[in-house]
């Protein structure tokens, strides 16, 4: 979902993805080294064929130099991801899926699609998944109000791509909702309870 440039407000898809690539992901490494250390930490060991935990920035460095191979999220596979769709399809509120989900998917099948079991399969899933997410999230608009909107399980991206227009919609709404003066009630119950207390002493004398 493109937005124009006078939409563009918070961070942009690379900087988003960016920020993904701290997500931590299995890998299976294909060389032996007890720990590689960078200025954010140790990671390690690394003895195949046993699996390591990695941030994601460091398993799509390796797989570029073929020195492992990345170990999907168990989200996604193509039977996770048809079930999250028909529950999408099915279910009024958004499914499941990691808040970070769109930008680890990407990563990993632009890198390292052949380690994806049917990566054309979850490919499509995920479009899919994407295009019924939005058409709920643009159905939302018809349930806003000045005050409050809750939708959950919405990932990072799909935030960052609405927010816009969510803001600009709830931006019109209090324009054209009357703001209530609580001072005008307050006024308008002392001029009641001062006339009943005239006509009770009216009717006394």
């Amino acid at each position: 979902m493109a937005l124009p440039r006078s939409l563009s407000h918070g961070l942009t898809p690379a900087e988003i993805e960016f920020l993904a690539e701290n997500e931590m992901i299995e890998i299976l490494p294909n060389f032996r080294v007890d720990t590689l250390d960078f200025i954010s930490g140790s990671c390690g060991p690394f003895r195949p064929p046993g699996k390591t935990k990695t941030p994601l920035w460091l398993a799509l460095a390796l797989k570029k130099q073929q020195k492992c191979t990345i170990i999907p999220p168990s989200w996604l596979t193509v039977e996770n991801l048809s079930q999250r769709l028909e529950e999408e399809e099915s279910e009024g509120q958004f499914s499941e899926l990691p808040y970070r989900y769109m930008e680890i998917a990407h990563l990993i099948l632009e890198s390292a699609s052949e380690d994806v079991p049917r990566s054309e399969n979850v490919r499509k899933l995920l479009k899919d998944l994407r295009e019924v997410r939005q058409s709920k999230a643009r159905e939302g608009l018809t349930a806003l109000n000045p005050d409050y909107l809750q939708m959950d399980n919405l990932g990072l991206m799909e935030i960052n791509e609405i927010r816009p227009f969510f803001g600009r919609a709830f931006d019109e709404l209090r324009k054209l909702t009357p703001v209530e003066d609580p001072y005008a009630s307050q006024s308008q119950d002392t001029y009641s309870n001062t006339g009943r207390s005239r006509s009770r002493s009216n009717f006394s004398q």
